[in-house]
């Protein structure tokens, strides 16, 4: 198959192979439930894990379009700065060092930390196609054949769910993005660039790793203030997130107030309408107020 197309409008050097067509027989996935646990009882729904597989050759294709199309967001400096989800360099790991590192300088400045966990309900899956070829084309700035590529790549895809000897029907998917693919992820971080404008016209401090976010503000006993603008704030990006077919779960939603017992005291009141967590798992690490201000718990 051949395909030699400029990779956007804005060089004329880099160049990925297709023809602004992503084929047909690449775009159905089979679905496999696996149970999560193998000690869980098989007849409970809610125990499986739906596993998608797609062509093995869709895979080298979207592997060549990746990473010419990776470069071009590290060079035109594309890409959330604050996001550590599916980037070279970045892992969880660094994600956890940066807010841990941030709430201890806090307590260093005499300051408290309230830090917030925003939970999105299968944020992969409700992506708007529509949206998301608009971001490609007016923040990342692809055009021509390369839009027209990611338009095919997008539309028409299928999956079937498939178990044992038994298979269901093929039903196309309208929303989200391909699960089990090479381009995935990155479409969804491309999805998520304007999160981080919403969040910074309030200056608070936050970090994401793919879809889980996190907000944390430093803030006095004696001046709650920083708080009523981080309420401001989740407001603001539960209406952002509502204008792109995402769902903020505020019940699964957790804080955690981190500094000296006699001084969070004078705080409480202004959080009493959030449900305050003495233990949370971040990033797959849990974390206890003892972790972070001493070490950190068990992953």
């Amino acid at each position: 198959m051949k395909f030699y197309v400029d990779i956007s409008k804005h060089t004329n050097r880099r160049r990925f192979k297709g023809g602004g067509v992503f084929p047909a027989s690449f775009k159905t996935a089979v679905v496999k439930p696996l149970l999560k646990k193998s000690n869980l009882d098989p007849n409970i729904f809610n125990n499986y894990r739906p596993v998608s597989n797609l062509p093995f050759l869709s895979k080298i294709l979207e592997k060549l379009v990746f990473n010419q199309v990776n470069d071009f967001l590290i060079a035109n400096n594309i890409l959330e700065k604050c996001q550590s989800g599916f980037r070279t360099n970045h892992s969880t790991e660094t994600a956890l060092l940066k807010i841990l590192n941030d709430i201890r300088c806090n307590l260093d400045n005499n300051e408290l930390t309230v830090l917030v966990l925003l939970d999105l309900t299968a944020a992969f899956d409700t992506v708007d196609h529509h949206i998301l070829l608009d971001r490609l084309k007016n923040l990342v700035g692809l055009s021509g054949t390369v839009l027209n590529w990611f338009i095919s790549y997008l539309i028409d895809q299928h999956f079937f769910v498939s178990m044992d000897t038994c298979s269901s029907e093929t039903h196309k998917i309208k929303c989200g993005v391909p699960q089990g693919s090479i381009l995935g992820p990155t479409l969804f971080n491309l999805y998520m660039l304007p999160l981080g404008d919403v969040i910074r016209r309030h200056g608070i401090s936050f970090h994401s790793y793919a879809d889980d976010t996190q907000l944390y503000i430093a803030v006095s006993p004696d001046d709650t203030g920083p708080i009523d603008v981080l309420f401001n704030c989740i407001l603001d990006i539960k209406t952002w997130m509502a204008g792109n077919f995402l769902q903020l779960n505020q019940d699964k939603t957790e804080i955690l107030l981190i500094g000296p017992e006699g001084q969070k005291e004078k705080l409480l009141p202004k959080l009493k309408n959030f449900k305050l967590s003495q233990s949370v798992k971040n990033l797959g690490v849990f974390l206890t107020l003892s972790s972070v201000l001493f070490h950190t718990s068990k992953i």
